[in-house]
């Protein structure tokens, strides 16, 4: 726990979530008060090197995950939290996509106005760091949502090369173990990560 923080967000006024512009600023200085001095600064020589992230303060995931429940609670409006998903995905600050995951996660399929797999996969139009959707996966099957069935993961697959990988990472997310064994086997090549996530699906097939 970070008692700081619990302190700061006692101080703050739940008025902020009430906009989009409100609650991107509020969370930019949520994301500064979590890091000392020091590493207040957001790491520019790791995002313009990788040109991944538009920002990268190294706020630690209980933090985040402090933050995002204060907002779930005091939230005047949930609606509010829906409609700040995407603005907060357009921003791509590293922080900001793990909030996005954590709000896609935590709020109703009728807040978001569709079910959350697919308020996820509509987020991602442009090729997007795999870890970073292994996060944001993880945290929708943490709140309660399976992955989906092989239909809807081929399907989405067909998209694009992009899609067919993040379908892969989302079986590899099953607890029940079955996987689509095609739809593994023919995806395109990516980096050492999503190779291992394969050849443990391809592994683990009967």
């Amino acid at each position: 726990m970070n008692p700081f923080l619990d302190d700061w967000l006692e101080e703050q006024s739940p008025r902020q979530l009430t906009s989009k512009r409100r609650a991107l600023k509020f969370l930019s200085r949520a994301y500064a008060a979590c890091v000392s001095d020091l590493l207040n600064k957001p790491r520019t020589d790791l995002t313009a090197e990788h040109n991944v992230f538009s920002f990268h303060h190294g706020t630690p995931l209980p933090d985040l995950r402090l933050i995002t429940s204060w907002m779930l609670t005091h939230a005047p409006n949930q609606r509010a939290l829906a409609r700040l998903i995407p603005a907060l995905w357009k921003r791509h600050g590293k922080e900001d996509l793990t909030v996005a995951g954590m709000l896609l996660a935590n709020l109703e399929d009728e807040v978001l106005g569709q079910e959350g797999w697919m308020a996820f996969i509509h987020l991602l139009q442009r090729r997007e760091p795999l870890m970073v959707v292994l996060e944001v996966a993880e945290e929708l099957v943490r709140g309660g949502r399976p992955v989906p069935d092989n239909a809807w993961l081929e399907a989405a697959a067909q998209q694009s090369p992009n899609w067919h990988q993040y379908c892969v990472l989302f079986l590899s997310l099953r607890k029940d173990g079955e996987t689509a064994k095609c739809l593994v086997a023919q995806a395109p090549k990516g980096g050492e990560m999503f190779e291992r996530i394969r050849a443990h699906l391809l592994g683990s097939e009967h």
